[in-house]
């Protein structure tokens, strides 16, 4: 049996999150939606991601644009774009711990996820980094991505969940997948296993190297 942390990604949208905040409601399962900064500039979506605060739910930051993981980007300014910008968006409806989950370019942890002025950026700001270990890629797979999500499951203790509230189609299976996970004397939590925090209000509490890419060296060939 295993404890189940249900995270949403890459929302709020109008077609999918009232449906998904109708299910977790119907179940009392609290969850924590990564908000995409671009979507929260919507008046109607703002709404959305209130609606969630109320309801219980954390609402933590997922970057604003969602299209180069930060590790990759050669923006100088994309800190500021990315976290910083969706931060100020989120205003008062933001977890008291500053939550943030970089964009992991297809749901790979790897040191793509952060480059080192963005680790030093959450650092200064106080911010929560959260990662995950189960993701069904439901995206891909709409009907499919329950039975991936219960495999990855039945083999941790305590499993973070990626799942995403937009148009897929894949939320419509929602419901199955937490009714067989129940049937099966599975729990769910709102709280993040600690694995998947390596850091906590701006303090590294685990290891990142492997979470930070590594900057390239120039070497005097470079120059020539």
């Amino acid at each position: 049996m295993s404890q189940i942390t249900l995270t949403f990604d890459n929302g709020p949208t109008e077609a999918v999150t009232p449906w998904v905040l109708d299910v977790l409601a119907k179940y009392d399962i609290r969850s924590t939606f990564f908000v995409l900064g671009k979507n929260i500039v919507e008046p109607s979506n703002r709404a959305l991601m209130h609606r969630a605060r109320e309801e219980g739910h954390w609402i933590g930051n997922h970057t604003f644009t969602h299209e180069v993981p930060l590790g990759k980007s050669t923006v100088e300014s994309a800190c500021d774009d990315e976290i910083g910008r969706t931060q100020s968006l989120i205003g008062d409806a933001a977890h008291p711990d500053k939550l943030f989950r970089p964009f992991g370019g297809g749901g790979v942890v790897g040191p793509h996820l952060l480059s080192p002025a963005a680790c030093t950026y959450l650092e200064t700001g106080g911010y929560t980094c959260v990662l995950w270990n189960s993701i069904s890629r439901d995206w891909e797979d709409p009907d499919g991505w329950v039975d991936t999500a219960l495999q990855q499951c039945a083999h941790l203790e305590n499993a973070l969940t990626v799942l995403h509230d937009y148009e897929t189609g894949a939320m419509r299976n929602l419901e199955r997948f937490i009714v067989r996970a129940l049937e099966r004397g599975d729990s769910f939590q709102q709280a993040f296993p600690p694995a998947c925090v390596p850091m906590h209000r701006g303090v590294r509490i685990l290891p990142m190297d492997s979470f930070i890419c590594t900057p390239v060296r120039a070497t005097e060939g470079d120059h020539q």
